[in-house]
């Protein structure tokens, strides 16, 4: 069973699902998917509490054999109803109570029960699950159509600044994003100050938790490291060759080195890209790691000049991503904390803004696509970290780790792709600006994109 946080913390996702509660009124089963420990059981529980007279949580990780054999045979749906409300001992009333299955991937045959279960429509059914495990027992059943299914991350900026008790900031920020106003040297410092917090601390919300009760990294990361080692467990289950936990153990090092792609042969020795498509897929299906595919002719429909066998890699969250960075050493000696912390970070250690980048990217629903343009024949290259598609043009995204303003990477895409391009976007460590036809984004921004 997940560790939930004792502080309840307020999540987006709520609101979608009052939506979902609203709109479909039981004709649609809500099916919840994320990584392990970003909040998902905790969330549906605090709402099956506030939104309905009375609810059943069974935890498939946990449930007696009982309540797993009830699904082997749905045929007398009045039956199942009452073993369940005397087993946990709840009383289920008709419209006004749901039933969760947690960690449904345990018991696939509760899923296929949701075609039924939806069509007698008695009760509400909440699923949570991770992405991957879902898919793997699904090729087990047959998959209901009554689902509606929605991605969960870890906490966004806005839902970090809210467990801070600040409500005011992202709005305000959002605000001046949206006039394309400078904040000023002194607001932008704040800003960033609280921001290299969110970075550190990152999303996971047990993490959250543990500074907002000791307000002590060092904890932190101790949390930080259970959680990186139940993902490497959770990824040598789903590949027991041990690739893909070696793989994500390595994301950090990967990005440092600043090539053009994830190199999986300096990491297995002897491995080749087309040999990993189907593990990296896996991997970001996991919902641990998010996937950049670098686009071959980027146009509108990214996805379909996608190269499976050239990619980028990062850790869901930028907070494991440092902890990750460090794994074998003492959090004393992990030096990203120090220098984030005192705004000392160094262009070499540029690539956690990348990671973070690409979190807030995710988070606000983008897939992740890049693109490279060789030059000095082909030993050295322009790269544009992200292009998103927007309407029915794209807009190139260049990452500084600092407050430089060049951006030759961003000048040759658009010379080369000038009829396709919608907005330029230059993400950096400095306050909001609007120079020609570039708009310099402060990081904490991205997030409005």
């Amino acid at each position: 069973m997940e560790n939930k946080p004792k502080i309840l913390f307020r999540r987006k996702m709520y609101d979608r699902m009052l939506q979902w509660k609203r709109q479909r009124n039981g004709q649609s089963a809500l099916l919840i998917q994320g990584a392990r420990r970003i909040g998902k059981s905790t969330l549906v529980e605090e709402f099956a509490q506030n939104e309905y007279k009375s609810y059943i949580l069974i935890d498939f990780a946990f449930a007696p054999k009982e309540v797993h054999d009830l699904f082997k045979d749905i045929s007398n749906l009045n039956y199942i109803f009452l073993q369940l409300q005397l087993i946990y001992g709840v009383q289920l009333y008709t419209r006004e109570s749901v039933i969760i299955f947690d960690e449904v991937q345990k018991q696939p045959l509760a899923r296929q029960a949701i075609k039924m279960l939806v069509k007698d429509h008695r009760y509400d059914y909440i699923e949570t699950g991770s992405l991957i495990s879902v898919h793997s027992t699904s090729d087990k059943i047959l998959i209901p159509s009554e689902e509606t299914k929605m991605d969960m991350f870890p906490m966004d900026y806005e839902e970090f600044r809210w467990a801070m008790n600040d409500t005011a900031t992202v709005p305000l920020l959002r605000q001046t994003f949206e006039q394309k106003i400078p904040l000023g040297d002194a607001i932008h410092r704040r800003m960033m100050r609280d921001f290299r917090l969110y970075m550190l601390v990152g999303g996971m919300p047990q993490a959250v938790a543990e500074y907002i009760k000791t307000n002590n990294l060092a904890a932190v990361d101790l949390i930080k490291r259970d959680i990186i080692s139940l993902y490497m467990e959770d990824l040598r289950k789903i590949d027991p060759s041990g690739r893909a936990s070696k793989m994500y153990q390595f994301i950090p090092a990967q990005l440092s080195k600043n090539a053009s792609r994830y190199q999986v042969g300096a990491v297995i020795e002897g491995e080749k890209p087309d040999r990993v498509t189907g593990i990296i897929k896996k991997m970001a299906d996991s919902m641990t790691t998010n996937v950049a595919y670098h686009s071959n002719d980027p146009n509108a429909g990214l996805a379909l000049t996608a190269d499976f066998e050239r990619y980028k890699m990062y850790t869901s969250d930028t907070g494991l991503f440092i902890t990750l960075a460090f794994m074998d050493k003492d959090f004393t000696d992990n030096v990203i904390y120090t220098k984030l912390l005192n705004d000392k970070l160094s262009t070499n250690l540029g690539y956690v803004y990348e990671n973070m980048i690409a979190q807030m990217l995710r988070a606000a629903g983008k897939e992740l696509y890049y693109h490279t343009i060789p030059y000095q024949e082909g030993k050295k290259f322009y790269e544009v970290d992200f292009v998103l598609a927007d309407q029915f043009k794209i807009s190139p995204i260049e990452v500084k780790s600092s407050g430089y303003k060049s951006h030759a990477s961003l000048d040759e895409f658009c010379r080369k792709y000038s009829n396709r391009i919608q907005n330029k976007y230059l993400i950096y460590t400095k306050d909001l600006q609007k120079e020609q036809s570039v708009l310099h984004l402060p990081v904490y921004m991205t997030m409005f994109l």
